[in-house]
């Protein structure tokens, strides 16, 4: 599918991308970026598990104590 960007910034979802999303006038949507680029569009109205398997699993677990440093990171200045 394609659509086309307008001098004011907005783009036309084509009609097959809103059924399949279950879109309707008014309905509030994200987009997402994953690390390797990809842009993904979903609808804000969905339960946090449509998102399964969306990313890639990481090759090795994650510890908590790796997550914790992680956040402890993002959060420091």
């Amino acid at each position: 599918m394609l659509a086309t960007l307008t001098s004011k910034g907005q783009v036309t979802i084509p009609k097959a991308a809103r059924d399949a999303l279950h879109l309707n006038p008014g309905d509030r949507i994200e987009f997402v970026f994953a690390d390797n680029g990809r842009l993904f569009l979903l609808p804000v109205t969905r339960p946090v598990r449509t998102l399964k398997g969306m990313l890639p699993k990481p090759a090795e677990p994650v510890t908590l104590e790796a997550m914790d440093n992680a956040i402890t990171q993002a959060v420091t200045p």
